[in-house]
């Protein structure tokens, strides 16, 4: 059976810290409040927005009002503003050649086919699965069984052969409560300590995580 691949977004395909942060930037000031420190929200990026706004102190009833001026922001910028991770793309291509592919992130789902084809990688990719397509985000399974479930792969042979790539412990909470095999991934928000805690197969780069993948039996 052919193995299937998900992949978390930010910090494990693409670098889009600066749209991030700027964001939370204009957020702020749109609020005439002085901005977050960036080192802070940093490791928080994985979660939503409306989780990491609660954890840099935004009132729960001033969570939409900074959602909607970080989206209005994110928009204009984000095309501009995003990169491939070095070895991204490489470790793309390696996986599609013996792997179906999807993506499974917290960021917006409208953004995801626009964003993917601007980076010329959206043809790799047979499914993508957002924030908006579920109820319940990372860590919870949902994201992962949604995918799974698009690529017609819902079952207990298929996870056997499924990896969750990312670079966060919330990533790899998802891939165990939804059963498949979770690859840590050093190039983003989270760092070797963190993620030892939770899971025993880090790597350096998402190419090194592809190619444990091709050779897992």
């Amino acid at each position: 059976m052919k193995k299937t691949i998900l992949f978390d977004l930010d910090g494990t395909i693409i670098d889009a810290s600066v749209a991030i942060l700027q964001s939370f930037d204009y957020a702020f000031k749109f609020h005439n409040k002085p901005p977050v420190n960036h080192e802070y929200i940093k490791p928080l990026i994985g979660y939503t927005l409306e989780d990491i706004f609660l954890k840099i102190g935004v009132e729960s009833h001033m969570i939409d009002s900074y959602f909607n001026a970080y989206r209005d922001f994110y928009h204009t910028i984000y095309l501009k503003h995003t990169t491939l991770l070095k070895y991204a793309k490489e470790a793309i291509i390696k996986a599609n050649e013996f792997a179906d592919l999807g993506v499974v992130t917290t960021k917006g789902s409208k953004v995801l086919p626009d964003l993917l084809e601007h980076l010329g990688i959206l043809k790799y990719f047979k499914t993508l699965v957002g924030r908006h397509d579920v109820i319940n985000p990372k860590p919870h399974a949902e994201p992962i069984n949604l995918a799974l479930r698009n690529l017609n792969k819902d079952n207990k042979i298929s996870r056997a052969n499924t990896f969750m790539i990312g670079d966060t412990t919330l990533d790899v909470l998802s891939a165990i409560n939804a059963n498949v095999i979770p690859l840590s991934v050093l190039c983003g928000y989270n760092d070797e300590a963190k993620l030892s805690k939770v899971n025993d197969k880090i790597f350096k780069n998402t190419f090194e995580a592809v190619e444990y993948a091709l050779q897992y039996k």
